[in-house]
């Protein structure tokens, strides 16, 4: 029995910056943003968006899809929790009306929840054939204004449904896993903000992928060319396109340029939304089937990485026709729909975000209609509605 992605659903809020705007209010070279960092456009969270709303937004995508009585398990990965305790993910199983016997819960390890959740759900599936589950990744990145981490900053959500015989990507047997307790990456509980060290950072998340790409081709016998394509978790679109070169730094300029003009297609999305933290894989992944031509059966490897750190790689198999299970053109409609935000408009907008709303008030969205967005707190209780 084959076990993967049946449906993709895409969410980023309706604002963003220019990248080009934000370097020469921080008297950069935009290059430096641009071509160092390789990001051209970051989407920005209002009060109204947040881990639970963008998560609903992006599952919306595909529910009419879903044979809701058939989904047993529902998993948000997310490190931008809203409660200490509740799981973000029982607001959404409220807003997407599932049943009460799903099982669900909420998992955190920085950027690494979402390929956590769907583990645990390609086993579930596995023991349970019969059912399907639904996994979210769902973050805002946030380093704060004119800091050395603004430029990677970002929101978004990818939300996928993993059932046996999919229609998009079967997941292959084997992974590789590596850890450590290392201080890369944190945020502390009073701070609205995460903490790095960002050259540290790197050199890690670096280091992590060497150590798992090795014992992956170690333990499957896989090489290189085997691949159509190597993705990434993207911090930022050049940390991924480093890692690329060093899988392919050795390999025959036929497995060069396949894997750079794929690498490429991938970081298309992530060039334009910016950190989505534990979502930012998945949103490769989406960037990669929506922008590039893949062959049949296509054998595609994933990198997944949280800091703190933990570190797998582990791959899986196209399914033929998996564009009649996309949606592209909704996928690429959101993008273009954003409000490019001047400056002084996004440190107003970003502030006022880090800020928790006096409880009673009753924000208002200006989202499109049929979104759902956080609409403040009764009596300590969050609110979500439906624009």
């Amino acid at each position: 029995m084959q076990v993967g992605i049946d449906q993709i659903g895409f969410y980023t809020p309706n604002k963003y910056v220019d990248m080009v705007d934000l370097a020469h209010a921080r008297n950069e070279d935009p290059n430096k943003f641009l071509i160092g960092i390789g990001q051209r456009k970051m989407s920005v969270a209002d009060q109204t968006q947040d881990a639970v709303s963008m998560g609903i937004n992006a599952t919306l995508r595909y529910l009419d899809q879903v044979e809701l009585e058939k989904v047993g398990l529902l998993i948000v990965g997310t490190e931008s929790g809203v409660d200490q305790s509740k799981s973000a993910s029982l607001f959404v199983k409220s807003a997407l009306n599932l049943t009460a016997n799903v099982r669900t819960f909420e998992i955190k390890e920085a950027c690494f929840g979402m390929t956590a959740g769907i583990m645990i759900a390609r086993d579930y599936v596995r023991l349970h054939p019969n059912h399907s589950a639904i996994v979210i990744g769902a973050d805002i990145a946030r380093y704060g204004v004119n800091t050395g981490g603004e430029v990677t900053q970002g929101a978004g959500s990818i939300s996928v449904l993993i059932k046996a015989d999919p229609q998009i990507m079967t997941l292959n047997e084997g992974h590789s896993a590596y850890s450590a307790d290392i201080n890369d990456f944190w945020r502390p509980n009073d701070s609205p903000v995460a903490l790095v060290d960002g050259k540290y950072s790197k050199n890690v998340y670096l280091d992590f992928f060497k150590h798992t790409y090795t014992a992956y081709q170690t333990q499957t016998g896989s090489k290189t060319s085997d691949f159509t394509a190597l993705l990434y978790h993207l911090p930022f679109v050049k940390m991924g396109f480093k890692a690329n070169q060093l899988a392919i730094e050795k390999e025959d300029e036929e497995t060069k340029k396949r894997l750079a003009d794929n690498f490429t297609a991938s970081a298309c999305y992530s060039k334009e939304i910016g950190n989505i933290y534990t979502a930012s894989l998945y949103l490769s992944l989406l960037s990669l089937l929506e922008n590039a031509q893949l062959p049949e059966n296509a054998k595609i490897g994933l990198f997944s990485y949280g800091s703190g750190a933990m570190g797998e790689f582990y791959s899986g198999q196209i399914v033929n026709n998996y564009e009649q299970a996309l949606h592209k053109t909704a996928d690429q409609t959101m993008i273009a729909r954003r409000q490019k935000l001047s400056i002084p408009e996004y440190e107003q907008i970003f502030n006022q975000a880090l800020q928790v709303p006096e409880d009673g008030l009753e924000l208002a969205s200006d989202e499109q209609s049929c979104m759902w967005y956080f609409a403040g707190t009764e009596n300590h209780v969050r609110q979500y509605r439906q624009k």
